[in-house]
């Protein structure tokens, strides 16, 4: 599932392990108790999995639901509410056996009914998701019996399998009630290790451990997620000692966190994420239309020194939607090296001269000027701005920037359509489908498409990707789509980031993974002798 991520916290390949305290007793038996106080930038904004697209909503919506399958540490695929699965020979059915005696976190039971029902309330056409797409695809979901699925496709499905990792809704929770209205929303039940218990918009949510929970009761009591707007301030309340974990920011891992206070408190942990940063634009502004342009401001904008001087050289300029090193990853695509001289001959053959009085460029009496908007707290993305709008005025574009809380800018601004340009970030997946984000068909509504990009190759490659099983013939359209999209430049594709959290040393049973660090969260523990909170 992909989502708009307001920091990069996600999990990927390439893991780099950098301990920075090591307290006494690691191999200490394991303990129940404690709480762990998390820092966040954004604050969640619907707790109904589907009706999501942020980050934020879905790291607590993490813990609160099961989907029937999950990746392991080892991105590998193995069960969760199902225990295990069959598939056809002809890779058209699967067979999902469910677990028995998983109870919802209101004490009803858990069966194949709850499975049915998310099915068909996620393609209901009254249900405002823009994850329909991958369900669209089913041809019939049945269930024999109360604790087996039979899902059938009628053609071949590539992310068929890992599309059923989405979250198992509550039937009887949901039942008769729009979905849109349900308190569900702000009160979720689910399956999952940790129950809600309160949420205070702009200030904290709060989870404590599922006693009953079908994996084993986590160790760590209670999950407090803490909304911080900023990171500065952020950062303070993790030195005084009541924040656990945070995402660090570059500066803030290269150079503040290099004290005897840190390494003696704190372990940090580095690695390059399943997620880009970039700048795209809402190609329904007419200035933005012609891709020449597009491809102008791409050069002119140098990514190297973002990487440095932003980022602090922890990360990768990048190139297109994917991280370089995986096996759908072209590296052989158009390239946009810093270059102002290239930039401007294109935008002269666009119509646009340069004023010598203000040093603007103009086309048809009108100046070229645009707003670019990001979301408030994100420190890398605002010098990003502010690097980006430096740049520009050198090719005599004229940028404003305009940051926006983060729930206010999802609902306001993204789902509404209502702006020039943007500076955002994308987790993605360990499958490359990408449909969600680039297909036309995601335009309308508050689909992920909400640029406006529209092309028919595109769209046909992405419907051939994700409809072949053939490796080779998937990996084709991959790379041309990657072609595509670095000539057509409907984003300025910026950096891949590296994630950066900071864990308090207390905390044991982290183990590093090629899945980052999160996986097994239920197994993170503290010592008696360490724990802080007391319930």
């Amino acid at each position: 599932m992909r989502r708009l991520f307001p920091l990069a916290l996600s999990v990927l390949l390439c893991l780099f392990f950098h301990p920075v305290a090591h307290a006494a007793g690691m191999d200490e038996t394991p303990a129940y108790g404690d709480t762990i106080v998390v820092g966040s930038i954004g604050d969640a904004s619907n707790l109904i999995p589907i009706l999501a697209s942020d980050s934020a909503s879905h790291d607590i919506a993490g813990l609160v639901y099961n989907g029937l399958v999950k990746y392991d540490k080892d991105l590998k695929l193995v069960g969760d509410l199902a225990k295990s699965w069959d598939i056809s020979p002809d890779g058209l059915t699967i067979t999902f056996h469910l677990r028995k005696n998983v109870r919802w976190q209101d004490g009803k039971p858990f069966t194949a009914d709850d499975v049915l029902f998310t099915y068909r309330i996620t393609i209901d056409p009254k249900t405002p998701t823009p994850y329909a797409g991958d369900f669209m695809m089913v041809k019939n979901v049945t269930s024999p019996d109360r604790y087996t699925v039979q899902v059938t496709y009628d053609r071949p499905f590539a992310p068929a399998l890992a599309s059923w990792g989405s979250a198992i809704l509550p039937k009887h929770l949901l039942t008769g009630t729009p979905i849109t209205k349900s308190p569900l929303a702000r009160h979720p039940v689910g399956t999952g290790p940790y129950i809600f218990e309160m949420w205070i918009p702009g200030e904290k949510i709060v989870l404590q451990a599922n006693p009953g929970y079908f994996e084993g009761r986590p160790y760590i009591d209670r999950y407090v997620y803490r909304i911080i707007p900023d990171m500065a301030t952020m950062f303070m309340e993790l030195q005084n000692g009541t924040l656990d974990e945070m995402g660090l920011t570059p500066l803030q891992y290269k150079r503040q966190t290099n004290t005897p206070f840190f390494k003696k408190n704190f372990r940090k942990y580095k690695y390059i994420s399943f997620s880009y940063t970039y700048l795209g634009y809402n190609l329904k502004e007419p200035l933005f239309k012609d891709k020449r342009v597009r491809q102008a401001i791409s050069y002119a904008i140098d990514k190297k020194e973002i990487v440095q001087g932003v980022l602090f050289g922890l990360g990768k300029v990048a190139t297109g939607p994917y991280k370089p090193g995986t096996w759908y990853y072209n590296p052989h695509v158009r390239r946009y090296p810093y270059n102002p001289e290239k930039a401007k001959k294109l935008l002269k053959a666009c119509g646009w001269k340069l004023n010598p009085k203000d040093g603007l460029l103009y086309k048809n009496g009108r100046p070229f000027t645009f707003t670019v908007i990001t979301n408030q707290g994100n420190t890398s993305r605002m010098k990003t701005a502010e690097i980006i709008q430096w740049r520009l005025r050198m090719v005599g574009i004229k940028v404003k920037i305009r940051t926006i809380e983060w729930a206010s800018f999802i609902r306001q601004f993204i789902d509404k359509r209502r702006f020039q340009a943007v500076i955002l970030g994308w987790t993605t997946g360990q499958d490359p489908d990408l449909f969600d984000i680039w297909h036309s068909s995601k335009i309308k509504g508050n689909g992920l498409n909400f640029i406006s990009y529209r092309n028919r190759e595109v769209d046909r490659l992405l419907e051939e990707g994700r409809t072949t099983f053939d490796p080779e013939k998937r990996k084709r359209a991959y790379l041309r789509l990657q072609e595509i999209l670095a000539e057509d430049q409907p984003y300025t594709f910026l950096y891949i980031p590296m994630s950066l959290p900071i864990i308090h040393a207390r905390f044991h049973g982290i183990k590093p993974a090629p899945a980052g660090i999160s996986y097994n969260f239920i197994r993170w523990y503290v010592p008696k002798r360490l724990q802080r909170y007391k319930q």
